[in-house]
């Protein structure tokens, strides 16, 4: 399934977009926590700075998030993991709002009380959890859902290696192919588990292998390329819309950054991500567009320069809204 020009350049500024906007997050976070605190004697105050709380960012695997959603309607579910921003931008999340959301402001999605891990977008039927292995369970049900209503919407639920351990994985697999459910299970396969390399964790090579076990196709991505992504994404995607089930999708990609900001990294050997950016998946689509004509010098200067636009406006709009009124701690919960 070969991509449109149209979507081949929506899948390029998206991941360009999401590369800035992770990059200038990791700024950002770091802001109030680090040279002042540790010239007083003190630990990194993660509570510190317009951000607080601990930031996990995505820089690298943009294109399991924009080969993915470049197939997807607003009607479609997407549940994240607890480094969710790719996904959310490729889904269509409004930027302003989910960065509000991060700088704990009452103009974010969630009025400032659920930080960047708890993101949840009704409108582009968006969510995640910090919870590792939880987005299985929602998406299930949200395929459930569709299928009983007679539509063709797929839910997508996104997770991580280290997540295909936990009984909540094989549990929606067994269920989502027993009752032949619209979704597509994204394994990110980033070869780490926090700080636990993959073989330390997993006894089979690749996950999508599991598929089987279960009566669903396996599909493995072992470059992280995102036209790759998007031929085998639509491939499940189309399956699912038709009523013949869910995928398991497993999609090799890198993390260029820590498993969390402030991260030191000591489980990576020496120069590795030095290597790993020599494969960056950004210019490598950039020089395919070029290669087709659809990309030359002005218009990627315009492109980053539109993106730039949006995200200097994003995180302007997060510092500067107001933050919620004391007293609204006391709204949304149950008495």
């Amino acid at each position: 399934m070969d991509a449109s020009a149209e979507r081949k350049l929506w899948m390029y500024e998206k991941m360009i977009e999401i590369r800035e906007y992770e990059e200038t997050m990791a700024g950002v976070y770091l802001e109030g926590k680090l040279p002042p605190a540790i010239q007083k004697g003190l630990a990194f105050d993660i509570g510190g700075g317009p951000v607080p709380g601990e930031m996990h960012l995505a820089a690298g695997q943009e294109p399991v998030a924009v080969g993915v959603c470049a197939h997807l309607r607003t009607e479609d579910s997407v549940v994240g993991t607890h480094r969710p921003h790719h996904f959310a931008i490729a889904k269509g999340v409004p930027l302003k709002p989910m960065t509000a959301e991060m700088f704990g402001k009452d103009t974010g999605l969630g009025r400032g009380k659920g930080g960047h891990m708890h993101l949840f977008d009704p409108a582009h039927r968006f969510s995640c959890s910090g919870i590792i292995g939880a987005s299985l369970p929602p998406a299930c049900g949200a395929a459930l859902a569709a299928k009983k209503r007679g539509k063709d919407w797929v839910a997508v639920a996104f997770f991580g290696e280290g997540a295909s351990n936990q009984g909540a994985f094989h549990e929606s697999l067994n269920l989502a192919s027993l009752w032949r459910l619209p979704v597509l299970f994204v394994c990110e396969d980033n070869k780490y588990a926090i700080s636990v390399e993959k073989s330390e964790s997993t006894a089979v090579a690749w996950n999508a292998d599991r598929a089987s076990a279960y009566g669903m196709p396996g599909v493995l991505v072992g470059q992280n390329d995102a036209l790759e992504v998007y031929e085998a994404a639509g491939v499940a995607i189309a399956r699912a819309r038709r009523g013949e089930g869910p995928t398991l999708l497993e999609v090799r990609t890198d993390r260029y950054l820590g498993h969390f900001q402030g991260d030191p990294e000591i489980y990576r050997p020496a120069g590795e991500v030095a290597e790993l950016r020599k494969n960056d998946p950004i210019p490598r689509l950039g020089a395919h567009l070029r290669k087709l004509g659809l990309l030359d010098d002005a218009a990627d200067t315009a492109l980053r320069a539109r993106v730039g636009a949006r995200i200097t406006e994003a995180y302007e709009y997060g510092r500067t809204s107001p933050y919620p009124k004391p007293e609204d701690a006391l709204l949304h919960v149950f008495h």
